[in-house]
């Protein structure tokens, strides 16, 4: 069987690849561009788990190949490493190594010598993370807790401030995670991201099909007062469901100052059982802790003013198409899927189980608290109602 021919493409073509890929197009589309199979295009892409390498370029301290080429004819006319040196503003020895690893006085050819150099920078970098294995264990068993990246550098640079060596940026441990040749973090820790795919793909935006039933009587989020929009207090709960498979769901609830979670388990979703199951969850707080409600127009909360009436607790609803308005809970839901990925059945959870996941997420790290915890955060708020 004849062996198909390896497909090549020029730096240019691999330019406008990567720049396609960062906008987000898939791999069948990238190809159309080229004519090629999708196939071809992911043997570029995932040779650096989805991460655009930095743009090559000589180093000003190395020898140029105009000067290799003065170095051979230096040679050819019989001059001593020290007076080409000298020519070249160089070091003898600078000189002296570049003959040894390429010929020799004898063999030293410029063009093969500047192209053997070349291909020797290309020779991989050991990280921080392979080459501080202490850290690195530290990271992979917070990649276990489910942390992100993102937290880990934060919180550590958080907890030990003066301590460098303890120190990792986001960037570097998402590297070692897509970048297997980096030989730093093992593969399967993937799958403790928040998206486990093996490649970094470009940040994407998705919106929740509108449901353009009416629902009587909403506050639309604009009549909503600005201390509640620039999280000046606490006490301001933002909601949503969290679907799976056969029919089964939770209601996640998310405290817009503190980012402070809870879970709700429903038995269904009609809007008796979710309202109800709202206002029995409500009943847990102090009113200074719960003083309004903000949710996007699904069905579900068609019984808000019988809401309202138990627990004098306002709800505002969000625009349609516009679940960003609700962007703390929509975050959250994003993270929840680590623990309750999709496709799963959820009726089976408990309200304890439940629990037990909010108390998790809320002892993660958070960057938008300063790497503090949720958890810690609304302790604090607890205790100054108190």
């Amino acid at each position: 069987m004849r062996q198909r021919p390896r497909i090549y493409y020029s730096d240019s073509q691999k330019a406008l690849m990567w720049e396609r890929w960062r906008a987000g197009w898939t791999l069948h589309e990238i190809g159309k561009l080229f004519d090629r199979g999708h196939s071809s295009i992911h043997r570029i892409i995932a040779e650096t788990g989805g991460i655009r390498p930095a743009d090559r370029s000589r180093s000003r301290r190395v020898l140029t190949s105009a000067e290799r080429e003065e170095i051979s004819l230096g040679l050819t006319l019989g001059e001593s490493m020290r007076s080409i040196a000298d020519r070249l503003g160089r070091a003898p020895s600078t000189i002296s190594r570049e003959i040894d690893r390429n010929g020799g006085q004898d063999g030293y050819r410029a063009t093969l010598a500047d192209q053997a150099a070349w291909e020797r920078a290309l020779r991989p970098k050991l990280c921080k993370l392979a080459k501080n294995r202490a850290l690195a264990g530290v990271v992979a068993d917070m990649l276990r807790m489910l942390w992100s990246p993102e937290q880990i550098a934060g919180w550590l640079k958080h907890t030990y401030p003066n301590d460098q060596s303890l120190h990792v940026s986001h960037e570097t441990i998402y590297r070692s995670l897509f970048i297997q040749a980096r030989g730093a973090l093992k593969k399967e820790l993937l799958e403790h991201l928040r998206r486990t795919r093996g490649m970094r793909r470009s940040r994407s935006y998705t919106q929740k099909t509108a449901i353009h039933g009416q629902i009587v009587g909403a506050v639309s989020i604009s009549e909503r007062p600005a201390s509640v929009e620039d999280r000046a207090v606490p006490g301001h709960w933002e909601g949503d469901l969290v679907f799976g498979s056969g029919n089964s769901q939770i209601a996640t609830l998310v405290e817009r100052q503190t980012r402070y979670v809870m879970l709700v388990k429903l038995n269904s979703k009609d809007s008796q059982t979710v309202v109800n199951a709202l206002i029995k969850n409500a009943r847990k707080l102090p009113q200074e802790l719960y003083k309004s409600l903000t949710w996007d127009r699904g069905t579900e909360m068609h019984g808000h003013k019988r809401f309202t009436m138990a627990t004098d607790i306002q709800v505002y609803f969000c625009d349609p198409q516009s679940p960003w308005q609700r962007g703390s809970n929509e975050n959250t839901n994003g993270l929840l899927r680590q623990y309750l990925p999709k496709g799963i059945d959820i009726s089976g959870y408990s309200q304890l189980q439940l629990n037990s996941i909010a108390r998790q997420l809320n002892e993660r790290p958070r960057k938008s608290l300063g790497f503090q915890t949720p958890a810690e955060r609304f302790s604090e708020c607890v205790a100054m109602t108190g």
